[in-house]
């Protein structure tokens, strides 16, 4: 074959590197993206921070406005802020008070009281059940044997303060050199479960309440609740009060009042040593009602002030373009300025067509909310439907009525006999009501939700009922049956 020269023309799509960046912080949460930020701070010296205003020497970036010299109509002076607050009627501004009583925004009592709960929770988290135990075995007064048996216990409990394992195990893995029998160990736990907190050292779940009852000064009401937990307890879960009165020659008050005790203990005593993760979200859209119109702002509190150091700017002017390697760090920082703005302007984007399909959500509940997709979004703003689902993965909407994941708008939807539409999450607040105020003697039943929601016009069924009310940690029937 001859060779020859031809000329072809195609459409190719490729993906350039701010493409990809600008794709990558779209689908990042805020903390994700912040330490993205943080990444990119440390390897590009003519990225920078701003903390404090520097109008001087810095290119700066604020929420809604495009990088700047200076910073201009990033931040409005406190006077027009001021301003802008009190032309505000004063409903609206009742409308706003619950940003202020969250205590996520500076509200100087709430901060006082987080505080001391924080203290409390540093106190609780610093002090493990190990710890606590080993504390109090050095005030008792038991021979260095037992303090040995006892402490070898203590290491055998789980997080919860439950005998890991029985006692025979445990005796095989002593050496023989020991000399230790089964009774000792015996009591040795017995010494141990006198401790602090009570129930500790149990062995089961049924053994860990009966020794928080036998704490309990001697009455009638203790001792039915004792009887029952030793005997009863699998009828007590399984709500079959007929046969544990039969069994106990009780009435319904005095089971009731044993009920109510055995309620009252904790079955996992060893629980509240456990160190606590606490994890904090910081919502990226704030939604709050402005003259009758519900409507999406960025928070500024997740917006990322970042700005091109000035002084490296002018020393690149200065020079000619390829003498320095800071020239494609600079393109870089105003790629990430860019495509930052790019991000939150997209969010806001989203989020305000969230809040006007879902504006009787706001006004009315969860009973309120209208079945929505995310192409009924994408078709509505013009972006592409792995776009909106890109921005409403991990990023949070603050409320009136909470915090909730942008996703949370997003749902199925079942048909009523109207010929219209009923979203999955009004289903789920409507079993819950129907639930909350059911009688706790009669509590219905998931064929029972499905017909009164059928006289409502929402065609649901059974099992339909029986997977939202899991979806709710909702017990069946047989479990929410009260005396």
């Amino acid at each position: 074959m001859k060779p020859s020269l031809q000329l072809k023309l195609s459409q190719q799509l490729a993906l350039t590197p701010q493409l990809q960046q600008a794709i990558k912080l779209l689908q990042l949460s805020t903390l994700e993206m912040n330490q993205e930020i943080e990444r990119y701070l440390l390897e590009n010296p003519l990225l920078e921070r701003e903390d404090e205003p520097d109008r001087e020497n810095s290119y700066f970036l604020g929420p809604g406005g495009a990088p700047a010299p200076g910073g201009e109509g990033s931040t409005p002076a406190p006077d027009e802020r001021d301003v802008a607050q009190n032309e505000l009627s004063p409903n609206e501004l009742e409308d706003e008070r619950w940003i202020q009583d969250s205590g996520s925004y500076g509200n100087p009592q709430r901060d006082r009281e987080d505080d001391d709960v924080d203290a409390h929770e540093l106190q609780a988290a610093t002090t493990t059940l190990r710890e606590h135990l080993e504390w109090q075995l050095g005030l008792s007064q038991f021979s260095d044997r037992d303090r040995a048996l006892i402490r070898f216990l203590i290491e055998a409990l789980d997080d919860d303060g439950y005998l890991s394992a029985p006692l025979d195990e445990l005796l095989a893995t002593l050496p023989e050199a020991l000399a230790i029998e089964l009774d000792e160990l015996e009591i040795a736990l017995r010494q141990l479960q006198s401790f602090d907190p009570t129930g500790i050292g149990a062995r089961s779940p049924q053994e860990c309440l009966a020794l928080q009852l036998k704490a309990l000064p001697q009455d009638p009401v203790r001792d039915l609740a004792l009887a029952v937990v030793e005997a009863h307890l699998e009828l007590l879960a399984a709500r079959d009060f007929n046969k544990i009165k039969k069994a106990c020659g009780c009435d319904d008050a005095a089971l009731k009042a044993a009920h109510a005790l055995i309620v009252s203990l904790d079955p996992r005593p060893g629980a509240r040593f456990a160190a606590i993760d606490t994890r904090y979200i910081i919502p990226d859209v704030i939604v709050k009602r402005v003259r009758g119109k519900w409507t999406a702002q960025i928070n500024p509190d997740a917006y990322p002030k970042l700005k091109i150091n000035r002084l490296y700017a002018d020393i690149l002017a200065k020079q000619r373009r390829g003498e320095s390697n800071l020239s494609a760090q600079l393109q870089e920082a105003r790629w990430l300025i860019k495509n930052v703005q790019q991000r939150f302007d997209t969010i806001a984007r989203v989020s305000q067509a969230i809040v006007d399909r879902q504006r009787q959500f706001f006004e009315h509940g969860e009973v309120a909310m209208r079945p929505l997709v995310l192409r009924e979004i994408a078709d509505l703003i013009g972006l592409h439907e792995s776009t909106v689902s890109r921005v409403t993965s991990q990023k949070y909407m603050a409320t009136p009525r909470g915090i909730f994941e942008l996703k949370y708008f997003f749902g199925s939807h079942v048909s009523t006999d109207t010929g219209g539409a009923c979203s999955a999450t009004a289903i789920r607040a409507l079993i819950k009501q129907l639930i909350s105020a059911e009688d706790g003697k009669k509590p219905l039943s998931d064929s029972q939700i499905s017909e009164i929601l059928g006289q409502q016009g929402i065609v649901v069924a059974r099992r339909t009922v029986a997977k939202y009310r899991e979806a709710l940690n909702i017990p069946p029937v047989n479990l929410r049956k009260t005396l």
